[in-house]
């Protein structure tokens, strides 16, 4: 009869497994974290990318056409099924200058907007305009 002895060897392993699989779920978790904040990024992005490309359209037909309210109708409609809850407006600073805002919910809060007559907890796109 041969015995086999397992000296200091007792519950080594399954320790060093405990610690493998907090490793490995730590490090999924990390990745899943960041797949979640550049998923953020992507959307805020995107609709920052709209709301540029509309409050340039808007600047350009309030430029060309003297009927500003007919412009900002056309192109209500068209923002609030691009942007959520989005909403536009012009305002008459000094000297002929007009000022066009898209402004929109902002869901991460991060980037508000500095305009006065934007509602809080929104985000925006501006450009001023002489006409």
């Amino acid at each position: 009869m041969k015995r086999t002895l397992w000296n200091g060897q007792r519950g080594d392993s399954l320790i060093e497994v405990m610690i493998a699989l907090s490793l490995a779920a730590v490090t999924a978790l990390g990745i899943v974290a960041m797949q979640s904040a550049l998923a953020r990024g992507e959307r805020a992005a995107l609709l920052r990318e709209r709301a540029s490309l509309v409050v340039d359209s808007i600047a350009e037909g309030v430029r060309s056409n003297a009927d500003r309210a007919a412009v900002v109708s056309q192109w209500q409609t068209r923002v609030a099924s691009m942007l959520p809850s989005g909403e536009i407006a012009i305002t008459d600073r000094a000297d002929g200058v007009y000022v066009a805002t898209v402004s929109w919910r902002a869901e991460d809060r991060s980037d508000p907007c500095p305009e006065p007559q934007a509602k809080p907890l929104t985000s925006c796109v501006a450009v001023a305009f002489a006409r």
